[in-house]
């Protein structure tokens, strides 16, 4: 970082600054015009938090929620000897980081860890991209101050239209020094120091007893919907008893906290079920209600980006929640990309059954990329679509 000399005294250098941002790639993940692999956020924690690095050098620098290597890369690109550990909760965040990485010939140089001790260990520089949520935001603000260093310095940023008041508070509650930085290009920082130390259990992964469902449902912080039912998933579940009758193994694609899964496999004992995210924490929650609810023998779960690990022509059912937004934009890309795994996934006569908000008008995108589709049900809000594969 100190790489760039003025008169003959070395200058300290953002590692953000000579980083060329617009040439990161979002592949394997949905890539189009309107969306981006970076965006003023990432330079923002950087250059915030170059002080400290520079301070710092030769510590342990953990890395939150870096969506394609906007936090990652610049960091490793430049002169230092930090101990450089990631996190990222998406499977397609990982790949992209990898391949970006690759690119510059700067694989290697970061370790990958999931949210815990391993990667806060000793960590004396937080750079975190703030998630919307405020569970994910308690949980991993939880895990840094359990296991960062006392002296820990945290750079958590994000879009000023997505943050909030609650935010702050969240934070208070594990450290005793939040300081909310000056808005740049619509994006801020939120500084986080003295770590104030748990002393009870982690509270995640959260339970809720469904009393309709006769479940449990757990969920970590990330998870999509937490421990609730969204409305959409709760439309699905009405139609479980119509889908195929004869198959023995299913799908939960997409599975977020594992409701679905739980539901088939309660409803069926015949039936066994592979619950399916690219979120390492939806398939953590998906693992963690399975058990609560004494499924696990009939459960299994796979961290896995569209099923890209699974064998083609393989299932015989295939159920799907799929998302509307990328990130915090809303775009159709992630439910087509769905679509195709599915169709790629599912066998000749195979059942795909998918709801949706009827905005969305997906019917004609299922038909051509999967087969024949009928619309089973609409209420006022959803669509439920059975789709066989030809």
């Amino acid at each position: 970082m100190r790489d760039i000399t003025l008169g003959g005294m070395a200058k300290f250098v953002d590692p953000g600054v000579l980083f060329d941002f617009s040439s990161l790639r979002r592949s394997p993940d949905v890539e189009a015009p309107n969306l981006f692999a970076f965006d003023a956020t990432d330079k923002l924690i950087l250059t915030e938090a170059a002080p400290s690095l520079e301070e710092r050098d030769g510590g342990t620098v953990a890395v939150v929620g870096d969506r394609y290597g906007a936090l990652t890369l610049p960091v490793v690109s430049v002169p230092g000897s930090w101990d450089v550990r990631v996190h990222q909760d998406l499977m397609a965040g990982e790949r992209a980081l990898d391949r970006n990485a690759a690119e510059r010939s700067l694989s290697g140089r970061f370790r990958r860890f999931p949210l815990g001790k391993e990667l806060f260990d000793g960590a004396g520089v937080v750079l975190w991209q703030l998630p919307r949520s405020l569970a994910e935001l308690a949980e991993t603000a939880d895990q840094i101050a359990r296991y960062a260093r006392p002296d820990v310095k945290v750079f958590a940023g994000g879009r000023i239209k997505h943050m909030s008041m609650a935010m702050n508070a969240v934070l208070q509650d594990s450290f005793g020094d939040v300081h909310a930085g000056l808005a740049r290009q619509k994006s801020r920082v939120l500084t986080a120091a003295t770590p104030i130390r748990p002393t009870a259990e982690p509270a995640f992964p959260e339970r809720l007893y469904h009393s309709e469902l006769g479940l449990w449902v757990c969920a970590y912080g990330a998870a999509f919907s937490g421990p609730r039912l969204d409305i959409g998933t709760r439309y699905l579940l009405e139609f479980i008893d119509r889908m195929k009758a004869d198959a023995r193994h299913a799908i939960d694609l997409g599975c977020g906290s594992g409701v679905i899964a739980a539901v088939l496999a309660n409803a069926r004992p015949q039936i066994t079920v592979t619950a399916t995210d690219q979120s390492a924490a939806a398939v953590a929650s998906a693992a963690a209600t399975a058990e609560a609810n004494g499924l696990s023998a009939r459960i299994s779960t796979v961290q896995d980006d569209a099923m890209a690990g699974f064998p083609t022509g393989s299932a015989e059912l295939i159920l799907l929640n799929p998302p509307f937004h990328l990130g915090a934009t809303v775009h159709a890309g992630a439910a087509v990309r769905l679509f195709d795994a599915a169709a790629r996934v599912l066998a000749g006569g195979g059942e795909l059954w998918t709801v949706y908000n009827n905005h969305l008008h997906y019917r004609a995108q299922l038909e051509e990329r999967v087969g024949p589709t009928t619309v089973q049900g609409q209420n006022a809000k959803f669509t439920v679509a059975l789709s066989i594969r030809s």
